[in-house]
């Protein structure tokens, strides 16, 4: 940690706002029954009630025009809700103009002024502010040492390189000592390589200083790798709140199933349901046992979800209770540190299985045709999607 990032986080400290103390339910920031609607019909925010802890790391993660961004617009206050009411630290914000929120933004096309210098940029909200000349330029070295851009003051943007532009419109976000951050598609211009390097630095910085980020994107990697909980959306509304390691493990129903990470899927009708067991009919005709996650009697149609990497070609490394099941090999692929295979099981042509390279494994050929099986609990019964 830089000494700039200590000195910035003890200074939250003196003001009482322990990072132990943050959780996700003190309410820093929440929506109440929030509407959003363009036209006075449809509504592309659908009563969203939200609660985001001081100090959290939220991502509002969801397909476009799914309502994450226009959220995000609402609580920026770029757009204002049709119904309900937003509040940042107890006080409605509704009537509040952008300026006089104390948010700082941060925008996928970074929103520099080019006629300005890289330090004229950052102390822009200060001038707006009012803020001495002194206490600026102290302000301003603080915030480029967070991002490590310190030598880089007299330059103007276009001098620097993407993620050098990034660092300094999250510098210009935390200049004004913003303790909200949002952040819209803040990687969506970088290329692979320098996003994932982005998305750690822009974690570690938000630990160190303990600042609340809401952060919006569509890449599901960026959302598991950086956040505390995701809010995945669709429709308008909110499918799934959760810890990252939840939404992947956990899925509570067929979208976030199919959006959160590869995913297997296997039609079928609801057979039985005894306590955590539930035996389904596939199409196919297969009978087989599955842990029922908004699925409630027999008749019902449902989606068996298995995560790639839960199926096994190795029948050793199986359960006692597991299914074996017959497949037929359409696509074998090295991938470096695993092998993709693909798969047609109980008529799915799609079905595929991550197996880690531990350097002994024989390569399947298309056309051969082999058993797998997987462990009852890792096969999720969802509704029918």
């Amino acid at each position: 940690m830089t000494d700039c990032a200590v000195a910035h986080m003890n200074e939250r400290d003196k003001r009482g706002r322990y990072l132990s103390d943050m959780t996700a339910n003190d309410g820093f920031v929440t929506f109440d029954r929030v509407q959003k609607s363009y036209d006075g019909e449809n509504l592309v925010v659908k009563d969203l009630n939200l609660s985001i802890g001081k100090g959290e790391f939220l991502t509002m993660l969801g397909p476009s025009g799914s309502g994450k961004t226009t959220c995000l617009m609402m609580l920026a206050g770029f757009e204002s809700a049709t119904h309900g009411e937003i509040k940042l630290d107890g006080v409605s914000i509704n009537n509040i103009p952008p300026h006089k929120r104390g948010i700082g933004m941060v925008f996928q096309n970074y929103a520099l002024f080019p006629h300005m210098t890289v330090a004229e940029n950052l102390a822009f909200p200060l001038e707006v502010r009012k803020m001495g000349k002194d206490e600026r330029e102290a302000k301003v070295k603080r915030a480029l040492d967070m991002v490590q851009m310190g030598a880089f003051g007299g330059r103007r943007p276009a001098q620097l390189s993407g993620g050098q532009q990034q660092r300094i419109a999250l510098a210009r976000a935390l200049v004004f000592d913003a303790e909200l951050v949002l952040m819209d598609e803040p990687l969506g211009a970088l290329d692979k390589q320098l996003r994932e390097h982005m998305q750690f630095e822009i974690k570690h910085l938000h630990e160190q200083l303990g600042i609340t980020v809401v952060y919006v994107t569509h890449d599901q990697g960026e959302a598991l790798t950086m956040s505390d909980r995701v809010a995945v959306f669709n429709d308008g509304r909110i499918q799934q709140l959760a810890p990252p390691e939840d939404l992947y493990e956990r899925p509570e129903n067929s979208f976030v199933a199919q959006f959160i990470g590869e995913n297997n899927t296997l039609g079928g009708r609801i057979e039985k349901i005894e306590g955590d067991v539930a035996e389904v009919r596939l199409h196919s005709g297969e009978l087989i046992s599955a842990f029922p996650v908004n699925v409630t009697q027999p008749g019902e149609e449902t989606t068996i979800s298995i995560r790639p990497e839960r199926v096994e070609i190795d029948h050793t490394r199986l359960p006692a209770d597991a299914h074996l099941i017959d497949a037929e090999v359409l696509e074998w692929i090295y991938m470096g540190d695993i092998f993709r295979t693909r798969l047609r099981v109980a008529g799915n042509d799609q079905f595929v299985i991550k197996s880690r390279n531990s350097g002994d494994q024989r390569k399947l050929k298309p056309g051969e045709k082999i058993k797998i099986g997987w462990a009852p609990m890792d096969a999720r019964a969802l509704d029918a999607s």
